[in-house]
């Protein structure tokens, strides 16, 4: 029988279910929290796609085009272009399956920065998303073609002759480990728990299983690409997101200087104002030396009831504050990794039969990831990665007890070193500091993809997306316009560099 082992069961892991689903291929959709807990469903602002809903003349080639400049030019050119191309189909399929865009008028609406291109539920359009996806996932499950295997771990990947034969995975409830052969996608997510209390995201992606098969010889890439979202707030345990949505309707950051309020974004980039790229508003706070409000007194009503009222709801609860009423205190958080597993523009990694999608993979979002695309880009490389996975697919057997060889990995403490030399400005000394400190610990997977990080960061000297190196502050494109690449070889960590692709003539927007 045709199956294949997804682990991860968020918006990348759903969609490469049923899409393999559809082809008749049985899948096992391993995670260790229902559908419903995924990171996924905190995704807040909304789904790019060039369907150009408000009028503003919107082409799928200014959607590659700002994919790409906001990515610094460090993404795959040809697998951003089928992202860019799809995205009107998915927003369509999405909406057939019942997502609840939002509407005026009857009409679809969209939002955004240059271009009003986000499609969005309210504030919520993750949890809306998520919730179409689990409901057309249960009639594949219904049918025997996908099986959920919640409360279950991944430890290890079964590495056979150099091919990933199947995985190692634990049930947290009994202790019994299984063995689930042949093909692999990772859809595991960012790895949020290496900084504990500092990303939007959910710990839950403790980021264990990306040091595991970074552990076991597989390529990552681009980790020194952590985003910084400049408008969080700090809560017990994480900190909480004030969506770009509160932006794109109106929302202004201001600082005091000499007692007024100082709206530097405007006077320092009159174009985009309070729309600049996210490296760029955190850089420009992490500058300076006083806090920072968002301001977003001067909405008006409609748009609190029709479009933020569930930002409203979640800052009353959390912060104790009105902000329609109050501005709202925020500093730069860190929100998304573009670095992850190396894959090529068919999803396919370093390992034959492994495949990966998601945050947990390296594509589409280069330097820095524009807002918006996360959604797109899970969905699609989820369904990309289905669809190569189900052309190499063989046979597989069903899953089976096996023996736990598996060495846990200690959930050591390490964020605090890797955000001081990891911040939003960065420099050479500070890294080597945080590697001298990571380097007298016993060696572990967790260790050492705090390592490969670092050491990625000390190896890019210049400054380009979200890696701002103060030694380093121009952007070097002869020496380092090329993808990152960490691997782990015969007991040392390798840093290299690899070209990016061409872009194929065929493929011009």
């Amino acid at each position: 029988m045709k199956r294949v082992t997804i682990l991860g069961a968020g918006l990348a892991g759903l969609t490469a279910a049923i899409e393999l689903a559809k082809r008749n291929i049985e899948t096992s959709l391993i995670s260790p929290m229902p559908s419903e807990r995924a990171q996924s469903v905190l995704a807040e602002g909304g789904i790019n796609a060039a369907l150009d809903l408000m009028g503003e003349s919107d082409t799928v080639g200014e959607h590659f085009a700002d994919t790409m400049r906001g990515g610094v030019n460090l993404a795959d050119p040809n697998a951003v272009y089928g992202l860019t191309l799809n995205a009107p189909e998915i927003v369509r399929w999405l909406r057939s399956l019942g997502v609840p865009f939002q509407m005026e008028h009857g009409k679809m609406i969209q939002r955004g920065q240059k271009k009003k291109r986000t499609a969005y539920a309210k504030s919520s359009t993750g949890k809306a998303l998520m919730t179409a996806l689990i409901d057309e996932a249960r009639k594949y499950e219904a049918a025997g073609l996908i099986r959920r295997w919640p409360h279950h771990e991944f430890l290890r990947l079964d590495m056979q002759n150099g091919r990933c034969a199947g995985a190692f995975v634990r049930d947290t409830f009994t202790g019994q480990t299984l063995r689930f052969p042949g093909s692999v996608i990772l859809a595991m997510g960012g790895p949020n728990g290496l900084f504990p209390g500092s990303t939007t995201g959910t710990t839950l992606n403790t980021g264990n299983a990306l040091a595991a098969v970074f552990s076991q010889g597989l390529e990552l890439a681009n980790l020194e690409f952590i985003q910084y979202h400049p408008t969080t707030v700090q809560i017990p345990g994480k900190r909480l997101l004030i969506s770009e949505a509160a932006r794109g309707e109106g929302g202004r950051l201001f600082t005091l200087r000499g007692g007024e309020r100082w709206y530097f974004l405007e006077e320092k980039y009159p174009e985009l104002k309070n729309l600049m790229p996210r490296d760029v508003i955190s850089r420009e706070m992490a500058m300076l030396d006083t806090p920072v409000f968002l301001d977003l007194t001067g909405l008006p009503k409609t748009t609190w009831k029709n479009r933020l009222s569930d930002l409203r709801e979640e800052i009353r609860h959390y912060l104790g504050i009105d902000p329609a009423k109050t501005p709202v205190p925020v500093s730069p958080g860190i929100h998304f990794f573009m670095g992850g597993v190396s894959v090529d523009e068919r999803h396919r990694t370093s390992v034959p039969g492994l495949y990966a999608a998601g945050e947990c993979a390296c594509q589409y979002h280069g330097a820095n990831r524009l807002g918006g695309n996360s959604l797109l880009g899970a969905i699609y490389g989820g369904r990309v990665a289905a669809q190569t996975a189900a052309e190499e697919i063989s046979d597989a057997d069903e899953p089976q007890a096996a023996e736990d060889k598996s060495v846990d990995i200690m959930q050591e403490d390490i964020g605090s070193i890797l955000l001081s030399g990891l911040g939003i400005l960065r420099s050479g000394d500070a890294i080597r500091k945080a590697m001298d400190e990571l380097e007298s610990r016993p060696e572990t997977p967790r260790i050492l993809l705090g390592r490969a990080m670092l050491m990625s960061a000390l190896a890019r000297e210049e400054s380009r997306g979200a890696h701002t190196r103060t030694d380093f502050p121009e952007r070097d494109d002869e020496r380092f316009r090329k993808t990152t690449i960490a691997a782990y070889r015969d007991g040392e960590i390798h840093i290299s560099f690899r070209d990016i692709p061409e872009r194929r003539p065929e493929d011009a927007p």
